[in-house]
């Protein structure tokens, strides 16, 4: 399949804190690539440095070295008019279904943004909206309405219409369920599997949740205090992973099962144990 997003040895850096403080790498030549119409699941604890390779992406962070790609172009340091037109094709969803979206707006409005910008006449842009809203399995009435009508689960789905509203190849998911319940997480990664299928968006999904992964994915990365240290296809990595720190992230999954939770404790005990001596 041929690369859409190609990241190369990307290294990002903090400043540090405190007067003379060292800036503080938190990426170390990371390097992976997304296809048309694939999802790349990156998985690693807080503070893996995952969200900072979204971000990097975005054009939120300055990298400090290395490049990244996107459809052939390089777009490493591009600021200005040329990041905002890139917007067209790049777009992201947010952790927070509550904090992403304007309260004092209607969701027509806040689905109405992005076609203004392009330049969408005002009964195009309503026909959009009509049609995201189907898309996502939102009522027709829910343009009139404001965010604080919704539940988590809808204004995700809200947010997921947006990031859809001007057709992107890519679209950069930062742990988007994991401010849901479980049932509604099933449903909102059960849209967007659907929404991939039906446009052939690709997706770089970030989650610290392996079971999120491999829900979603087609093949996945693993972070490690900014160092990748395992990818592969997602049913191989999630379910018999080669590194001690995927190994860990498996057994930390909560299992119904009081005796087998036991010994999944345990054995993860076990691997920090090992990894702490080696």
């Amino acid at each position: 399949m041929t690369a859409l997003l190609e990241v190369d040895d990307l290294r990002v850096a903090f400043p540090g804190r405190g007067f003379r403080a060292r800036p503080t790498e938190v990426l170390h030549g990371v390097s992976l690539s997304v296809a048309t119409g694939e999802t790349l699941g990156l998985v690693g604890e807080s503070g893996s440095g995952k969200t900072t390779i979204g971000r990097a992406v975005l054009g939120l962070v300055e990298p400090g070295g290395g490049r990244i790609r996107f459809d052939g172009t390089d777009i490493t340091h591009l600021g200005g008019a040329a990041r905002r037109a890139l917007a067209r094709d790049i777009q992201v969803v947010f952790q927070d279904p509550y904090g992403s979206l304007n309260p004092s707006l209607t969701i027509g409005d806040i689905l109405s943004e992005p076609l203004v910008v392009q330049g969408v006449s005002p009964s195009a842009a309503r026909a959009r909206i009509t049609e995201l809203l189907d898309q996502v399995g939102l009522p027709g009435d829910a343009a009139a309405r404001l965010p604080r009508e919704f539940s988590g689960g809808q204004r995700q789905r809200v947010a997921i219409a947006r990031a859809l509203a001007p057709e992107p190849k890519l679209i950069v998911c930062d742990e988007p369920v994991s401010a849901l319940d479980l049932s509604t997480q099933a449903r909102v990664l059960d849209l967007f599997i659907d929404i991939q299928r039906r446009t052939g968006v690709a997706y770089l999904f970030i989650s610290h949740d392996l079971a999120v992964i491999r829900h979603v994915s087609h093949r996945v990365t693993v972070l490690y205090r900014g160092d990748i240290v395992e990818t592969g296809a997602a049913p191989e990595v999630t379910s018999s992973p080669a590194h001690p720190y995927t190994q860990r992230l498996l057994l930390a999954a909560p299992v119904s099962d009081p005796v087998e939770q036991r010994r999944r404790r345990a054995e993860r005990r076990r691997l920090a144990e090992q990894a702490g001596t080696a």
